[in-house]
């Protein structure tokens, strides 16, 4: 049978069951959409920063949900379009018996596989263009963007989108595609029942590839060997969420690829009471989740990335949040913090009332980049980046205790500056080098280091006076917090609440209320929600198409004896199952990332002091195994009950 003759069956194929092709269709089409409106932000947003300079870079915000939107769509494209392709094992089992060759078998599958994928990746372009105004108003609505910031179209982070995803689609048909036209013919008819060996050897590769990656990361990471050092992305203990973001995704992605080995240990021990139950059902569901593994994984894998994502990113925030609470409230010495009630500063005014209390010490911080630091006798070429620093006006000694390695923060007046004691190990700086750096505004000066110093993830890991840069700032809007020094006896300060302040005693500062906490979960929420909620989509688009594909089995339920309600809770009982059972995976996969964000903390962040318990945030678990326990009960109830509405005899006789 020649290639010719091969197209009009793919034609007939895209006509006759387009209903099985649309599940593809659509997570192909919101996949794009979503790569694509996230790369369009991307690509708009350099040179663009937020309102607020305590908070995350814009540019790295979008880049890190680009890289999550990417990451969860090409994950659910590639299992959906081998799920696909797996369901329709008949089809390929009679070609291969009426003569056709592996070659052609495959040519017929990606040629499939490439009009539909063609087709959704221009659906997914355009719906990007309208998706991605959307995403930026929401981001300027919660000032994590400045205000008039717009998306500029591009066509190239649409093509990069539609190429990257239609190659994904392809690579899962094919490889999916491969193991069914390897089936010889004689055998074709009689293997299309029951999955055999899931685990591939390609898939064992990636998996263990990915998990060797974590552990390997995760060791780095924790001992910050030399010569990473040196990187201030890297090194930074304040950047260390991200890493520990990226950490975790490695660790998801190697569990998703062991799913096929984990899947039916598991399956069994959550049905080992089945054969004590009367009837048929939960019997049926679990010899149904054993005997087609690669259908209950495809199906568990989105409800998986749902759960496990929220479970390690939510996890990841909360413990870092803790931690950060831990070590600030430990540094300062300062009774009390006056922050904005709302915005970023501080109103004008307000600084100028806090000097005039009598009997406290004021002293105001703000965020502000040094260009090019770098000197001192062993100084490297690799300090010569752009580092954070904060600028502080008013006494530093009495308002934090900062453990010296060496000089003293009193010393922190005029052209100088106080460094972390890993910063200035990785750049063989010490007290007294003469470092030169240039200004926000590009005026270049020569700063004094006067102390090495323990920095809380509440401060820069470079702090200088406020002196240095005043005037040199190229947008000082005011300062973030006020740190008030006050007697013991002394009553928190009353201010007018017209001037849009709080105050907090610094025993209570630095929890959820504190203004870089706001900043942190609405950067979680931006890099996770759209990946979500895609995944959300993903689980009914799954579910429906599985349904969708078990027509002749409810036929075949039905006309040995079984009721519709029978058949209908045999389906409510198998997503249960899959629900339960991609809670599980996630369950696992979040502790081994908590225990590992644990361990990044005790190494670089809390090395003295209390230690942080090992904690699962349970209701973030717990709502996303209901939300994605309801939707796949909707997707997979709702189509069966409606194809019950057909006689069992029409069901069977159907043609496929």
């Amino acid at each position: 049978m020649g290639i010719t003759l091969l197209l009009p069956v793919a034609v007939a194929t895209l006509r006759k069951r387009w209903l099985g092709f649309a599940g593809s269709f659509v997570a192909l089409t919101l996949g794009v959409a979503l790569i694509s409106a996230t790369g369009l932000l991307v690509s708009t947003s350099a040179g663009l920063e937020n309102n607020d300079p305590s908070a995350p870079s814009l540019k790295k915000l979008l880049t890190f949900m680009a890289g999550m939107s990417g990451f969860v769509s090409l994950f659910v494209v590639a299992s959906t379009f081998a799920f696909a392709v797996a369901g329709r094992r008949r089809e390929t089992a009679l070609l291969r018996a009426v003569g056709a060759t592996p070659r052609q078998v495959r040519l017929l599958v990606l040629g499939e596989a490439l009009v539909v994928s063609l087709a959704a990746s221009v659906c997914g372009a355009l719906l990007g263009t309208a998706v991605a105004p959307l995403f930026a108003r929401w981001l300027i609505a919660r000032e994590a963007a400045p205000e008039g910031f717009t998306v500029d179209f591009s066509i190239t982070p649409l093509l990069v989108a539609a190429a990257v995803e239609v190659a994904v689609a392809v690579a899962g048909a094919y490889a999916a595609a491969g193991r069914a036209a390897r089936v010889r013919p004689v055998e074709a008819l009689g293997d299309a029942a029951v999955d055999g060996k899931v685990m591939t050897p390609g898939r064992w590769v990636w998996a263990v590839g990915y998990l060797a990656v974590f552990g390997t990361v995760l060791a780095l990471f924790a001992t910050m060997p030399p010569g990473m050092d040196q990187d201030p992305q890297l090194r930074d203990p304040q950047n260390l969420p991200v890493w520990t973001l990226l950490i975790d995704v490695m660790a998801i992605m190697a569990v998703a690829l062991f799913a096929p080995l984990l899947i039916p240990p598991l399956v069994r021990l959550l049905t080992l009471p089945v054969p004590l139950a009367s009837g048929a059902v939960g019997l049926l569901a679990r010899q149904n989740a054993l005997a087609a593994v690669r259908r209950t994984v495809s199906t568990a894998t989105p409800m998986f990335l749902v759960i496990g994502l929220t479970g390690t990113v939510v996890g990841s925030t909360l413990t870092f949040g803790d931690a950060r609470t831990l070590q600030t409230r430990d540094a300062l010495s300062a009774r009390y913090v006056v922050e904005p009630a709302k915005g970023p500063v501080l109103a004008p005014g307000t600084v100028e009332k806090l000097r005039a209390l009598p009997g406290v010490g004021t002293t105001t911080i703000r965020t502000t980049w040094l260009n090019g630091l770098s000197g001192g006798a062993g100084s490297s070429p690799a300090a010569a980046g752009t580092l954070s620093a904060t600028a502080i006006d008013g006494n530093a000694a009495a308002t934090w205790r900062l453990p010296a390695e060496a000089g003293s923060l009193s010393d922190l007046k005029g052209s100088s500056l106080a460094v972390s004691g890993e910063l200035a190990k990785a750049n063989g700086w010490q007290v007294g080098d003469k470092l030169d750096t240039t200004l926000d505004d590009g005026t270049p000066r020569t700063l004094t280091v006067v102390a090495l110093v323990k920095t809380p993830l509440s401060l820069a890991e470079v702090l200088l006076p406020y002196s240095v840069v005043a005037g040199h700032l190229s947008a000082d809007r005011g300062p973030t917090a006020a740190f008030l020094t006050a007697p013991d006896t002394a009553t928190a300060p009353a201010l007018d609440p017209a001037e849009g302040v709080k105050v907090t005693a610094a025993d209570a500062w630095g929890g959820a209320d504190d203004a870089r906490s706001h900043a942190e979960w609405i950067a979680m929420i931006a890099i996770l929600g759209p990946a979500l909620l895609y995944a959300l989509i993903a689980i009914v688009n799954t579910m429906m198409m599985s349904t969708g594909d078990r027509l002749r089995d409810f036929s075949t339920l039905r006309l040995t004896g079984g009721n519709d309600r029978q058949v209908l809770a045999m389906v409510g009982v198998e997503a249960l199952l899959t629900a339960l059972t991609a809670t599980a995976l996630a369950l696992l996969v979040t502790t081994g990332t908590q225990v590992a964000t644990l361990m990044l903390i005790g190494n670089r962040i809390l090395t003295a002091g209390p230690e942080l318990p090992l904690r699962l945030p349970w209701s973030a678990l717990g709502g996303a195994a209901a939300a994605g326990l309801a939707l796949a009960l909707v997707a997979s109830l709702l189509p069966a009950r409606l194809a019950l509405r057909a006689r069992a005899l029409d069901l069977a006789a159907a043609r496929q």
